[in-house]
């Protein structure tokens, strides 16, 4: 139960610490964040904030989410998201959520979706052993038997085979927050964080449990 800020990876450069040596970092855009909506045990079973990030337009938008929206006077949000809090009483709707959150942070658990690979085949996806080269062979990088006989004639599910590679929620914890530039709402998170350029990430402190 950690709130957090949402932001777009711009890309990697290298900053240099005191001591001279070159850091490889990840440059987040932070953008800024709206409390949408105010959910309580009482109401929805759970304790819980939602936020909006990025104007939209009413074309990108269902008439629910407008609808939501305009409930609440509040413009139009083309990314939602929740966060999980003990204590929603301390929030209003309409209110900023800033970089305030991270301060005095040190390590932070990023979250977002890795870069699609498109479709694959077991060698690549699930590094599977190739068979052999030579010309007579006929199996070279074809995945075999999935059968398992008469019992239970049937592919057992869970089944390692070919399909959509990449794609996924991904979250890395216990990344160090190497600089936070305020002025311009830039992360500077060192190493790599998951996913491709421009797309949002969720960037939390580190959970206790995992120090």
């Amino acid at each position: 139960m950690t709130l957090g800020v949402i932001g777009k990876k711009l890309g990697m450069t290298q900053i240099y610490d005191e001591a001279g040596l070159c850091i490889p970092v990840t440059v987040v855009a932070v953008e800024e964040a709206v409390v949408t909506q105010i959910k309580t045990v009482e109401t929805d079973g759970y304790n819980a904030i939602q936020v909006g990030v990025i104007s939209a337009k009413e074309k990108h938008l269902t008439k629910a989410q407008m609808g939501h929206f305009k409930k609440n006077n509040l413009e139009n949000y083309r990314h939602l998201q929740e966060f999980r809090i003990e204590d929603p009483s301390k929030f209003t709707i309409g209110q900023k959520i800033s970089l305030e959150v991270l301060n005095n942070v040190q390590k932070v658990d990023v979250t977002g979706r890795s870069i699609g690979k498109g479709f694959q085949g077991t060698v690549k996806r699930h590094n599977f052993s190739r068979g052999p080269m030579g010309h007579g062979s006929k199996n070279h990088r074809a995945p075999g038997s999935i059968g398992a006989g008469t019992t239970p004639s049937r592919v057992v599910k869970g089944k390692r085979m070919a399909g959509n590679m990449g794609n996924e929620k991904v979250t890395i914890t216990k990344l160090t927050l190497a600089k936070v530039i305020t002025d311009k709402n830039l992360l500077l998170i060192k190493g790599a964080i998951p996913g491709p350029e421009g797309r949002l990430v969720t960037i939390k402190p580190t959970r206790t449990k995992w120090n």
